[in-house]
């Protein structure tokens, strides 16, 4: 049999697949004969995927802002000390000119870029043609901005940073330079953001090869830079400080680290050691062989030199505002503040460092403008979690540096930091009225500072409250303490506060509307700073009010102030003995609930923080407690309820309608689905939201923010709770299939947003519920879920849909347990409205589908099956049989529990739906009638 000559595809297999060039050599070497030529290997190309070879980039410009690079770096492994953890950079092609500007969050880039437009395009009368960017999320939010302002925007193919090599370069350099400039002052890494924006500063005036070693600040600017005035980073300095220093004889400089070159003023930056204050002068002396964060030098003592422990201070700011002057104890070495011959809050300081890179005026002489920033020292900060949790989201955000922007913001905008609200007299003279307000509260009285106080920060939060029509109410500044520095167990102990729950507002909402009585909504003003603290709690001075005659005094707080730990708990019971002076009592089963009863006089009082709801028989009772309330604390009577919590309240011809609809928009507009298209069920039958490894991940931080948003919203709307239940199981690791059933779930919003609960006037006060169960629905785990709705007459006042903790062996079974947990609800709610005055002529009723679940619960039948069980389900059996409970059966078709255990069709969703008592506001209108009759 004649053998064949192999062929050259054949050797490659042989040999293991190896390139043509050592294929050919080893054949050849060998005198080995072959037919045939290379050809592709479908192997090779599967197995052997790489990146291309990159060609040098034909990008080319011709003058300043024609291209723009951009580029987000980050997390940094620590916060800074101004708590940035990211910065962006915005390179002109041109001139390689580098912006860098720290962040906090990455969705910063959305705020900075318009700023840095504005800049740039005004400073060198141009206007910015192209932005090139990775496909990153925060540039993504860019679009409509650059589409409006006629910029094109580029991007970089998925997983391909060499397409922006100019930006990832650039990255390395700076990275480079800070770590050389940190290591060479040994400071902690805590000042990282102050050594990149000095790289930045110096690599823009250093020769640069691609520049035909021109520097990128001669090329953008027409003159060479000015090297006399640079200074070694870190090391010791002496600024002057007389307009600091009170008197002749204290000293015109303290020990200070050079950390830099101010971005909006001709001076340095100068950061004191011992005070953690940040000094920028033009008339600074420089010591530059002496590092004091080395351990080589004793310039500094070792107890100071990285002050990670130290307590934070916020930033002085300047303040035309007229204030109070602050109340301070009686100290025997204490001398009296001098109130006549000096104003009480001085302008402390004029400019700040809040305000972008500037180079207008790119080389002046140094000017004689001096400011001072307090800056919080470096503090630790806790490791990364993959979890966005509210705190970490900053609900006491501390203060962005460099985020401001010199170029004043509308009034209708809510300010980030100070310098922003100073430039408006809206906002000073709402700054004016909460400083008022604590001062003739009494909140704290200024004292000593010694080394052992723990004393906390604090910061200013501004927030515009609207009138239903969106129009602007008023302008609303805190003082909000950083509740994150106090220690546990010394600054606070108990911090626990209740707050209504929604099946009591409903609750009581029905009784009110069955008996005719009057609703009264009324908010307390400032309602934590009536609070009286029982712990010693040290603050720092307010930014911006900080006492001329006592700057390093502290304050010692007598009342609560919002953000301590235990400022809501100490509000409330400031309010508890109130009312309970007044006759009152506390709900057992609510404890945010109060009840009179007494000669004929029936009143309920809800309190959710300082929300409040009255509510009885006797108008006059109501308007003597609402007269006496007012007198002890400030109170806004808003008349009849229109809005409570987020919840529109509109009262029918037969009854009251609670809508959710401005908050269902606000929903819409956080996933951007304003515009998306409608459709008629929150989950499609077919929906399956397993965890499969091999799906990408989404955005979890939106994801998760859509669902806290959702659960909110089924306050009113149980019509979405198995959609929004099923999708919170995937908080973890959501991945693009979980938000494409989110985005679904927003899309029924968007078709139902006028749809809200309605709670009829007409209706007896009897208990019943449905409660359903779906036997092994989950395909991952096989566990049941199970949901339950109670109704006060023809009122839904409570439901809950949840997974079962266990599996179920038979559907019996997970029904069984279902009807454990509504049993449970029933009991509570059966013994709120005793509390409540409220008589029950006829026993709870639950409906279940399940024959043998109904059996169960009047027998000991099914022994073999379900003696596995907890004896504390029995306890359903033991109410039986002393008919204080009853247990029927109901057809699957009338099982309303039926919403909350699947997904379903759209007849029958929208017949369950209506039912339930959710419907349409213009049905009401029309003449709805109750959800079950």
């Amino acid at each position: 049999m004649a053998q064949t000559t192999p062929t050259l595809p054949l050797w490659h297999q042989r040999l293991g697949h190896p390139s043509s060039p050592p294929l050919l050599h080893a054949l050849k070497t060998s005198n080995i004969s072959f037919t045939g030529s290379s050809e592709k290997c479908i192997h090779c190309l599967s197995n052997k995927s790489h990146k291309l070879p990159f060609s040098k980039s034909s990008i080319s410009s011709n003058n300043p802002l024609e291209i723009v690079y951009s580029d987000v770096w980050g997390p940094a492994p620590v916060y800074s000390i101004d708590d940035f953890r990211y910065y962006v950079i915005f390179i002109d092609h041109y001139s390689k000119y580098v912006w860098l500007y720290p962040m906090k969050f990455k969705s910063d880039v959305a705020l900075l870029f318009p700023i840095f437009k504005n800049l740039v395009e005004k400073q060198f009368k141009t206007k910015i043609k192209t932005l090139y960017s990775d496909n990153g999320g925060e540039f993504i939010k860019l679009r409509s901005f650059l589409q409006n302002h006629g910029i094109s925007h580029l991007t970089t193919p998925p997983h391909t940073p060499e397409h922006n090599g100019l930006s990832e370069r650039k990255h390395r350099h700076l990275t480079e330079t800070a770590r050389c400039l940190l290591n060479q002052a040994s400071l902690p890494t805590q000042f990282w953001s102050f050594a990149f924006l000095t790289a930045a500063y110096l690599i823009n005036r250093l020769p640069t090869p691609g520049l035909n070693m021109s520097t990128p600040y001669h090329i953008l600017f027409n003159h060479p830079p000015n090297y006399t005035k640079l200074k070694t980073f870190g090391c010791l300095c002496f600024p002057w400080l007389k307009p600091y220093t009170h008197n002749k004889l204290e000293p015109r400089s303290e020990p200070c680290i050079f950390l830099g070159y101010s971005l909006t003023q001709s001076a340095y930056i100068c950061y004191n050691f011992k005070t953690h204050k940040t000094y920028i002068s033009r008339h600074v002396q420089f010591v530059e062989n002496i590092f004091p964060f080395s351990q080589n030098n004793t310039v500094v003592p070792s107890s100071t030199i990285i002050p990670l422990e130290s307590p934070p201070t916020n930033t002085s700011l300047s303040s035309s505002i007229p204030v109070s002057q602050p109340i301070l104890p009686t100290q025997p070495n204490t001398p009296n503040p001098t109130t006549d011959t000096q104003p009480p809050y001085p302008n402390i300081s004029e400019t700040l460092v809040t305000e972008p890179p500037s180079h207008s005026t790119p080389e002046h002489t140094l000017s004689t403008v001096q400011s001072v920033v307090e800056v919080p020292p470096p503090t630790p900060r806790p490791s990364g979690h993959s979890m966005a949790t509210r705190s970490k989201n900053g609900i006491f955000k501390p203060k962005k540096l460099f985020l401001a922007t010199k170029y004043p913001l509308p009034p209708s905008t809510e300010p980030t930091c100070v310098s922003q609200a100073l430039q408006h007299a809206e906002w000073k003279q709402a700054m004016s009225d909460e400083f008022t307000a604590l001062m003739n509260n009494g909140t704290w009285s200024l004292v000593p500072h010694h080394p052992h106080l723990n004393v906390i920060g604090n910061k200013w939060v501004f927030r515009i409250k609207r009138n239903p029509d969106g129009s602007i109410a008023r302008y609303k500044a805190r003082l909000v303490a950083k509740g994150f520095h106090q220690r546990p167990g010394i600054d606070y102990k108990d911090t626990f506060s209740p707050v209504i729950k929604p099946q009591t507002i409903k609750m009581v909402l029905c009784i009110s509307l069955s008996k005719g009585w009057d609703l009264m909504q009324m908010d307390v003003n400032n309602a934590f700073l009536n609070g009286t603290l029982n712990e010693e709690v040290y603050m720092s001075q307010p930014p911006g009010f900080v006492h001329s005659s006592y700057p390093n005094h502290v304050c010692k707080l007598h009342k609560s102030l919002y953000g301590l730990k235990q400022a809501p708990r100490a509000w409330y019971n400031a309010l508890h003995s109130f009312v309970v002076t007044y006759g009152f009592f506390k709900s057992k089963s609510d404890p945010s609930l109060f009840i009179y009863h007494k000669d004929g006089i029936m009143a309920y009082f809800l309190v959710y923080v300082d929300d409040l709801l009255l509510t009885g028989n006797s108008s006059s009772f109501l308007k003597d407690f609402k007269t006496t309330l007012a007198a002890k604390f400030s109170l806004k009577d808003m008349g009849n309820p229109s809005h409570f919590l987020g919840v529109e309240l509109l009262p029918t011809s037969t009854g009251i309608f609670l809508s959710q609809q401005h908050y269902i928009r606000d929903i819409l507009q956080k996933g951007n689905m304003l515009d998306a298209k409608p459709v008629c069920t929150p989950m499609a039958t077919s929906t399956s939201v397993s965890s499969e490894s091999n799906i990408p991940n989404c955005d979890a931080t939106l994801y998760r923010s859509i669902i806290g948003s959702l659960h909110y919203l089924s306050i009113t709307r149980p019509d979405v709770a198995f959609a929004v239940n099923k999708l919170s199981q995937h908080m973890q690791n959501p991945t693009t299939t979980h938000m494409q059933a989110l985005k679904r779930i927003l899309r029924y919003l968007k078709h139902t947003i006028s749809h809200g609960l309605h709670l009829a006037r007409n209706t007896s006060l009897t208990l019943t519920a449905f409660c359903d169960a779906d036997w092994g629905g989950d395909n991952a785990d096989r566990k049941s879920t199970g949901a339950y709705i109670v109704y006060l007459g023809s009122n839904a006042i409570s439901w809950s849909c949840k997974k079962q903790p266990t599996v179920a062996r038979s559907s019996t079974e997970a029904e069984y347990r279902t009807i454990g947990s509504t049993t449970t609800e029933l009991l509570w709610l059966q013994q709120l409205l005793k509390e409540l005055g409220i008589q029950i002529s006829h026993t709870p009723t639950i409906f279940t589908d399940n024959i043998g679940a109904n059996y169960l619960c009047v027998n000991p039948v099914f022994h073999t099956r379900m003696k596995h069980l907890a004896i504390d389900y029995h306890f359903v059996r033991d109410l039986v049989a002393k008919k204080e409970l009853q247990v029927s059966h109901v057809p699957s078709s009338h099982q309303l529990a039926d919403l909350l255990t699947k997904p379903l069709s759209r007849t029958r969703h929208e017949f369950l739906t209506s039912k339930i008592g959710v419907v349409e506001i213009s049905s009401i209108l029309r003449g709805h009638k109750g959800a079950i009759s």
